[in-house]
């Protein structure tokens, strides 16, 4: 089987495998812990987190360990906003964000927070000029994903930070679970105050992520227990996912696949656009590894059980939402044709995938159109 669905998860690098359970073997006490196994493990998470540091260019900045993506997003986006609430209760985030920064702006509505979505352009773009015309001097919390999980489309980060801290005192928080590893990503410079990562998106393990943030940029608490992470994340730390988190992302900051990607990428757009009756989502705008196509008049899962049957494994839309029955607020927001939005797949790479894969890839694509054609007949 060719795995193709790389935005929804990534089969683990064996060295980071093998970091996991060489940690939990020897360094399996509990960092928070007095005595000497416990001092061992503390200094192994905070040698962990020192490397995360100087990835992303922070050496004087913050990294919380969480369990994931969409936890250190609850804790970007709840906990800056009840952090900075006395200079004002204005966010701007984005209408195709991921689900666990859009569900923590619906619980902040309840909080009497003010909330302004951004729409975006058929690309899946955001607009710079709404952007500016949206902060004010209460705007406390911008939120901005740098990449979609679902089409691929790529926000102008750099601009966004540029405009946001010129024009307003806010704090800048950018989802980059599906970036890093693929396109540059920085807190320094024109970078966000605060990123979120994903270690299973990297080839790391899942249950792993972090929220990393510029110095003084500091949320509020939303879980509390023993006060671990500079109590903004209570809990028994695992060093091993902490240790594990850092060998991944130090294997893809300089990810040189990110070019392939890009070649296989455009390399089976010209095999797609011989065809009339699909449709390329964000195709100018997209991240180099992902590529999201809409079929007319059929459910995306036919095609995905069409190219499973064949030997390939492809998506629907996002894993996120993939067993809904809805249409996806991407698709509805990037303003897909009515007939299209049901039709949807996405086709995503990572680092172990081919050449021959992507041959692979045409081959069945091309039997499944002509199966289509042959329907219409």
């Amino acid at each position: 089987m060719i795995y193709l669905d790389n935005s929804a998860t990534t089969l683990p690098d064996d060295s980071v495998l093998a970091s996991f359970t060489e940690v939990n073997r020897r360094f399996f006490a509990n960092p928070a812990s007095l005595h000497l196994a416990g001092k061992e493990a503390e200094l192994l998470l905070e040698r962990s987190r020192e490397q995360i540091k100087s990835i992303l260019g922070v050496s004087e900045g913050e990294v919380i360990f969480t369990s994931g993506g969409t936890e250190a997003n609850n804790l970007a986006v709840i906990g800056f906003a009840h952090a900075y609430r006395s200079r004002g209760n204005h966010i701007i985030t984005t209408s195709i964000e991921h689900p666990s920064v859009l569900r923590s702006m619906e619980y902040l509505e309840t909080q009497g927070f003010e909330v302004d979505y951004l729409q975006v352009n058929a690309q899946g773009v955001i607009s710079i000029e709404e952007l500016k015309s949206k902060l004010r001097q209460e705007t406390i919390l911008v939120s901005i994903m740098h990449v979609n999980n679902e089409i691929g489309a790529i926000q102008p980060i750099a601009e966004c930070a540029r405009m946001i801290k010129g024009q307003s005192r806010a704090v800048f928080h950018s989802d980059a679970v599906q970036s890093f590893g693929k396109l540059p990503i920085m807190l320094t410079g024109d970078g966000p105050d605060a990123l979120t990562i994903s270690a299973h998106k990297i080839h790391g393990l899942k249950g792993s992520g972090i929220l990393a943030m510029r110095k003084g940029i500091i949320p509020q608490a939303i879980n509390f227990g023993g006060g671990q992470e500079k109590e903004l994340r209570s809990g028994t730390v695992s060093v091993a996912d902490a240790v594990a988190m850092a060998k991944a992302m130090r294997l893809h900051v300089v990810n040189q696949e990110r070019e392939n990607f890009r070649a296989w990428r455009n390399r089976f757009m010209t095999v797609v656009e011989q065809y009339e009756d699909v449709r390329i989502l964000a195709r100018d705008s997209a991240a180099p590894h992902i590529l999201s196509l809409a079929f007319p008049k059929i459910k995306g899962e036919v095609a995905v059980n069409y190219f499973q049957e064949n030997g390939i494994t492809v998506s629907t839309s996002s894993a996120c939402s993939s067993k809904s029955v809805k249409t996806s607020h991407v698709i509805e927001a990037i303003g897909v044709p009515e007939k299209y939005k049901n039709g949807v797949i996405r086709i995503s790479f990572g680092q172990n995938n081919s050449e021959q894969h992507v041959s692979e890839l045409e081959r069945v694509f091309k039997g499944f159109m002509e199966l289509l054609g042959r329907g219409k007949q």
